[in-house]
């Protein structure tokens, strides 16, 4: 199936599914609009003479991809879409050189997941009783994932439409993070940056890495997308800590936008839903495949030679 193809199979059997709600957004979905209206603002600015036989692979803390194209923190609803649902989005992952990033609840079957050899992230959310928090950010070590995340942005919990869907959280001090920063071993990523402010606390704490997202439209309407703020926020942190962004990207075009901005790593979220409805694991590894492929070709006709060599100039504001 080509991109389209799997985006409109999936979505539709998602749209027909009990847990078809769950791609909506919060309240008025503002963020969700938002997002791709962001995004269609920059077009490209083309060099044909010389033109580069582009390489997307790339490392990212410790991690070597072949493609700057990952999954984004998600756990629900992938066990509903499909039997074995996680291990398929694990092996598609694998096959297409991609990363696997899951969310809450953490799967039951973390462990498994790291040993199919996909490079595994995995979050938490910041619960209200520290002491669950930290039991979780223990299992994340346990099970082997490279990287652990603590999803900061989730203080007040999520909603979709009108209803509460994650309650029992609050938010984090500096010190509790610091205290966070303690205990982790692997690489801590901290989910949920969308200002300067909380960029550059970050990298006082000692996170190695931030994820720029508006939470796919879960936490609080009209946020940001991540364009809007991130040229501050990567003039305050580059080089100090890596990058990653999310948020309504769906094409290859998408996101080469994504890594002119500054971004090392570009997530997908409902894309891999529909992927896995539309085909399963075979599914997943051709929306990465395909996506990385039409970023490849875009690279090699802007002049960008690896993913880490995409230069903000490349954008033309509308």
């Amino acid at each position: 199936m080509t991109l389209s193809e799997l985006y409109e199979k999936g979505a539709k059997i998602l749209a027909e599914a009990d847990y078809g709600f769950l791609l909506r957004g919060v309240e008025t979905e503002f963020v969700l609009a938002n997002n791709r209206r962001i995004i269609d603002r920059y077009t490209f600015r083309q060099r044909c003479i010389d033109a580069v036989q582009p390489e997307t692979g790339c490392e990212v803390l410790g991690v070597a991809l072949k493609t700057p194209i990952v999954m984004s923190a998600i756990t629900m609803p992938i066990p509903a879409i499909r039997k074995e649902g996680l291990r398929q989005v694990a092996e598609g992952l694998k096959a297409a050189g991609s990363l696997m990033w899951t969310g809450s609840p953490i799967p039951s079957n973390l462990r498994e997941l790291v040993e199919t050899g996909v490079p595994v992230a995995a979050t938490v959310k910041p619960f209200q009783d520290r002491r669950q928090m930290y039991q979780d950010l223990e299992r994340l070590q346990e099970a082997g994932v490279r990287w652990v995340g603590l999803e900061i942005d989730v203080g007040q919990g999520t909603k979709i439409g009108d209803r509460r869907i994650v309650s029992g959280c609050a938010p984090l001090s500096t010190a509790e993070l610091k205290e966070v920063r303690k205990r982790i071993s692997a690489p801590l990523i901290f989910k949920g940056v969308l200002s300067r402010e909380d960029a550059v606390r970050s990298v006082e704490i000692g996170a190695d890495g931030i994820v720029l997202s508006n939470h796919g439209a879960h936490t609080i309407d009209y946020l940001p997308h991540p364009f809007q703020v991130m040229d501050e926020i990567v003039e305050a942190v580059r080089g100090k800590i890596a990058i990653i962004v999310d948020g309504g990207f769906r094409r290859g075009s998408d996101v080469l936008k994504g890594l002119a901005f500054g971004a090392d790593l570009v997530g997908l979220g409902r894309p891999i839903l529909w992927a896995l409805a539309a085909d399963g694991r075979d599914g997943v590894r051709s929306l990465i495949e395909e996506m990385t492929e039409e970023l490849g070709r875009i690279m090699g006709m802007v002049g960008a030679p690896a993913p880490n060599q995409v230069r903000r100039e490349t954008l033309i504001e509308q």
